[in-house]
C-alpha cells in the first residue's frame, strides 16, 4: 500500500487512569503497524501518568508529553503535533478505543478514493458506557451494521455550517499537511472539532467510511453532556467557544447560501444560550444574526 505511510496517533489524557491503558493498547493492536504513538497528559491529578509510564516500559517507542500545568485539549494537542512525524494524524481521547482495523481502513480509503483534495476520512462509532456496555451508534445502523442514513462526503462545507450532517470526530484521520496549513487547533477555543471541520471543509473534501471504526465512551463529563448545564463554568466556556467559531465562519463564507446555512446553526446556538441562561452570550449573537441576514 504505497510503502505504508506513517500514521501518528496522539492520545490526549486528562484524569483517565481507568481507561488510558486500554486506549493505548488499542493503538498497539492495530492491523496496520506503521504507527507513531504520542501520549500527552494534561496535568492529570489521578494516577494517569503512573499508569502511562508503567505501560511505556513495554512500549519504549511511544513518546510521552507531560504538561506541568493544565493547558487544555487544543494547546496540548498542538504541543504533541510538533513532535509528530506521521503523514496522517489521529486525535484519540484516552477514554476511547480504536477498533483493530480502524487505521487500516482509514489509510486504505485515502489511497483508494477518487475524491480530489481529500483531507479527512471518518467513519462510524459504537457508543459505550463507562463499563463498556453498548449504548448505541453515532450513526444509526441496520442489521448489516451499515449506516441507515449516510453522512456527507465530498464538499461538506454548507452541511457542516447548517448541522445537516454531523462528523464523528473520534473516527477521523486528517492529513498532517492540511493540519499544519491550518496552524493546528485554535488555542483560543476550549474544544476543537467544529472549528477544524469548518476550516478544513472550506477548501478540502471529506469522505465517509461506512464501518464502525472506534468505540466512544459516554461519561457524565463528556463534552456532549455539557452544552445545556446552567450556571456551569465549563458549559459557559464551551458555548462561548462556539460563538468564536461562528464568528470565524462568517469571515470564511463567500455566498448568501453559505450565510443561510450558518444562520441555522446560529439560531441553534442562540437557543442554547437562552436555555442555559447565558443572556450576555445571547445578546452577542444578535449582531452576528443581522450580519448573516443582510450581508
Amino acid at each position: 500500500m504505497h510503502n505504508l505511510p506513517l500514521v501518528t496517533v496522539i492520545c490526549l489524557c486528562y484524569n483517565h487512569d481507568k481507561f488510558v491503558i486500554e486506549a493505548l493498547n488499542s493503538i498497539v493492536n492495530q492491523t496496520y503497524k506503521n504507527i507513531e504513538i504520542i501520549v500527552a497528559d494534561d496535568f492529570s491529578n489521578d494516577s494517569s501518568v503512573k499508569e502511562i509510564k508503567e505501560w511505556q516500559k513495554k512500549h519504549s517507542h511511544a513518546k510521552l508529553v507531560i504538561n506541568e500545568s493544565n493547558l487544555g485539549n487544543t494547546k496540548t494537542f498542538n504541543k504533541a503535533l510538533k513532535l509528530s512525524n506521521g503523514d496522517y494524524i489521529i486525535d484519540l481521547a484516552a477514554d476511547d478505543i480504536l477498533l483493530p482495523n480502524c487505521v487500516e481502513e482509514q489509510i486504505s480509503t485515502f489511497f483508494k478514493s477518487k475524491t480530489e483534495r481529500l483531507a479527512i476520512v471518518y467513519g462510524n462509532a459504537e457508543i459505550i458506557s463507562e463499563d463498556k456496555s453498548h449504548l448505541n451508534y453515532y450513526y444509526k445502523v441496520g442489521a448489516d451494521k451499515k449506516a441507515i442514513l449516510k453522512p456527507a462526503s465530498g464538499d461538506i462545507y454548507k452541511a457542516i455550517l447548517s448541522q445537516s450532517s454531523m462528523i464523528c470526530s473520534i473516527s477521523s484521520m486528517i492529513k498532517k499537511e492540511v493540519l499544519l496549513e491550518l496552524n493546528g487547533y485554535d488555542e483560543n477555543l476550549s474544544y476543537e472539532d467544529l472549528d477544524i471541520w469548518i476550516r478544513t471543509s472550506r477548501n478540502y473534501n471529506f469522505e465517509f467510511i461506512d464501518s464502525i471504526l472506534v468505540q466512544k465512551r459516554e461519561l457524565p463529563n463528556s463534552l456532549g453532556n455539557m452544552f445545556y448545564k446552567r450556571f456551569n463554568s465549563r458549559t459557559k466556556k464551551i458555548n462561548r467557544s462556539t460563538y468564536l467559531i461562528i464568528k470565524k465562519a462568517i469571515a470564511l463564507n463567500q455566498t448568501k447560501e453559505e450565510n443561510k446555512a450558518l444562520l441555522k446553526r446560529l439560531h441553534f446556538e442562540m437557543e442554547k444560550a437562552y436555555r442555559t441562561l447565558d443572556i450576555l452570550l445571547f445578546i452577542k449573537y444578535i449582531p452576528l444574526e443581522l450580519k448573516l441576514r443582510f450581508s
